[in-house]
């Protein structure tokens, strides 16, 4: 297999056939998104604090991505322009778009940060629930009631956990992810695109996407939170990162399983 062979097989092919993800694209976007991650923290760490504030300010733009991509999915948009609506363009899109308001704000006012995206959000949403009828009206209050209680037993044991409230909106979009998961491959014959998930779905079934979320997520919040001797900002950065990469794809689940596309 040539170079342009082996590119179109592994990345070419999954986003052009919406073929999901394979072990080398998955590798392959996971150490792009580390690089990207570090060098985003560097430039930020002393112009940011990253507490539940600022994840709140970013959470219309998290909201922007997850509705626009539900645009891709429904067919508004079609190829080549509805590539860019799809991984890994639709993150790159997002983010400058993020990217840029953020550094105006912090030159003028931080506290105007929120407002293009909410508007742009929604905007976005207005446009779906304007052309898409509601096929599945239950999947987000069920989806909400299940990470509400996992976060709300979490916060029960937050000051033996140290867990801040950042951390407790960490867990609970996470739970998000996994119970939209749950629910889409349970109930409306969706199916799982990566390949981790996948693969402990076909072992124990889509039940353990609700397992996994807190048998990985509340370990790393409580070693974030009971090391006292950390970088706070870092550490906060950290759970942005969880509260982002979580709260997105949960999202874009719960609106393409809302709307049946």
């Amino acid at each position: 297999m040539d170079l342009y062979g082996f590119i179109k097989k592994y990345f070419i092919d999954s986003i052009v056939y919406k073929e999901g993800y394979n072990p080398v694209n998955t590798a392959t976007f996971a150490i792009i998104l580390l690089i990207a991650v570090y060098l985003i923290y560097r430039f930020l760490r002393t112009r940011v604090r990253f507490d539940l504030r600022f994840a709140m300010y970013t959470l219309p733009y998290i909201v922007l991505g997850s509705s626009v991509r539900i645009v891709e999915d429904a067919g508004f948009v079609k190829p080549p322009f509805s590539y860019l609506l799809m991984t890994p363009f639709i993150y790159i899109l997002i983010f400058i778009v993020t990217f840029s308001v953020l550094l105006v704000s912090l030159r003028t006012s931080f506290r105007y940060y929120p407002y293009p995206g909410a508007i742009l959000a929604t905007l976005t949403l207005l446009f779906l629930f304007l052309n898409l009828k509601i096929a599945n009206w239950w999947i987000f209050p069920v989806a909400f009631t299940v990470a509400g209680t996992g976060a709300t037993i979490y916060k029960r044991f937050s000051r033996k956990l140290n867990a801040d409230n950042l951390s407790i909106a960490v867990l609970f979009v996470q739970l998000i992810d996994g119970s939209t998961s749950f629910l889409g491959i349970q109930f409306l014959n969706y199916w799982e695109i990566h390949v981790v998930p996948s693969f402990f779905i076909n072992i124990f079934g889509p039940w353990i996407m609700i397992v996994l979320k807190i048998s990985v997520i509340v370990p790393i919040l409580y070693l974030l939170d009971k090391d006292t001797e950390e970088d706070e900002n870092l550490k906060g950065f950290i759970k942005f990162v969880l509260f982002t990469i979580g709260l997105a794809p949960g999202m874009r689940n719960g609106l393409r399983m809302t709307f049946g596309v």
